[in-house]
């Protein structure tokens, strides 16, 4: 792994170069973990100065994990550590210090000229006392440089998000064997994400969302104390975080007895229009043709509702990447890149079913997109 990650940091160096910068500082802590492999704890307000010839993480005392930092007596002031294997030195900042001011601080001591900085993960305070080491005019944007490095998803990515999606399907499975009539959104959620760690989860890769009875169907509920109801659609929104990568998939049920006309009718039409979103996963595509194709079979029946939320984004060490898969979005599909799917609807006062995946966009002759989250999308009567 530490080749995989002093890869990574070597492809970073080149877009550096491409874009006239001399080096850059890593702020954002998805980011970090993707470049070094280091865990949250350590990503978590660090900082990672990559120059030609130099990867140096700056990390507080707190978040400080590997085995070769120096002893303890490093807390009163900077102490360096050796080089990973991988080229990665590891510098402990003193409590109070901020990281990011103190590897803007080396990159000027190595003579840096130009020094790439993640704006959109700095605030303006952190951004002025990184740049004052430097002369005026020397601090560039990265212009999300990282994060376009990591939309496409190699063969260990891909395969921690599998295990990933068959943890949230062995938890989701099981919950539906028990009794569910008089438990609440907030008990099941929690039962939800008790058995996806379990099972061998890092964490839930977000929230678990639950909502019983007029509450589903809606993206983004959050359990309460509604308790769930013969008769009742139930929709469950959830996803494993495992070695911090992430799914998320979404799946409406019927409680009790045989779900009524109106029931099935709306679970059969969003079952098509998130399969048409499927279907339009090719390569090569505008990402909004799969918002516009889902949302297009809604619209006919007319229950598109003029909601404007994006059909899907990019997921990996994040629920919500690049690339996003909305209305207007004119980027276009890429191999290998883990998204997520869903289509929803909601009539208020009733309730409303609501079905997600998550699918790596593959071409055709590799057999079209690969479904991760497997469990049944069928209306299940529980």
């Amino acid at each position: 792994m530490s080749e995989l990650h002093a890869a990574r940091r070597e492809r970073l160096r080149e877009r550096c170069s491409a874009a006239g910068l001399d080096a850059a500082v890593v702020t954002r802590p998805a980011n970090i973990r993707w470049l070094t492999g280091r865990s949250p704890d350590t990503a978590e307000g660090a900082a990672l100065l990559l120059t030609r010839e130099l990867a140096l993480l700056a990390a507080t005392p707190t978040a400080r994990e590997a085995p070769n930092w120096p002893g303890s007596g490093g807390a009163q002031g900077s102490a360096e550590a050796p080089a990973d294997p991988d080229g990665l030195r590891e510098v402990e900042v003193p409590l109070g210090a901020d990281p990011a001011v103190v590897a803007a601080e080396r990159a000027a001591a190595s003579g840096v000229g130009v020094l790439g900085v993640e704006e959109h993960a700095l605030t303006v305070s952190r951004h002025r006392e990184a740049g004052r080491f430097l002369s005026p005019g020397r601090l560039a944007d990265l212009d999300r440089a990282v994060e376009r490095l990591r939309v496409v998803k190699d063969d260990e990515e891909l395969a921690c998000q599998r295990i990933a999606a068959e943890i949230a399907d062995q938890a989701l499975g099981e919950l539906l064997e028990s009794i569910l009539v008089g438990r609440t959104e907030r008990h099941l959620a929690m039962e939800l994400e008790r058995r996806m760690v379990d099972h061998g989860a890092d964490t839930p890769a977000f929230p678990v969302r639950v909502g019983t009875g007029d509450h589903s169907g809606v993206a983004g509920h959050l359990p309460g104390d509604r308790r769930v109801e013969e008769g009742d659609f139930l929709t469950v929104s959830l996803g494993a975080c495992y070695r911090g990568y992430r799914t998320a998939a979404t799946r409406t049920f019927v409680i009790g007895g045989p779900p009524e006309d109106w029931q099935k009718e709306l679970h059969a039409l969003v079952f098509s229009a998130q399969r048409a979103a499927r279907e339009s996963l090719v390569p090569g595509r505008p990402c909004q043709d799969v918002d516009l194709a889902g949302r297009q079979v809604l619209r006919d029946a007319g229950r598109d509702g003029g909601v404007l939320r994006p059909a899907g984004y990019g997921v990996g060490l994040e629920i919500a990447e690049d690339p996003r898969l909305g209305p207007g979005d004119m980027s276009r599909l890429v191999a290998c890149v883990p998204v997520t799917v869903g289509q929803g609807v909601h009539l208020p006062g009733r309730g409303g079913v609501r079905i997600e995946d998550t699918l790596v966009v593959r071409p055709d002759e590799e057999g079209g997109p690969e479904l991760l989250t497997i469990t049944t999308k069928e209306l299940l009567a529980l």
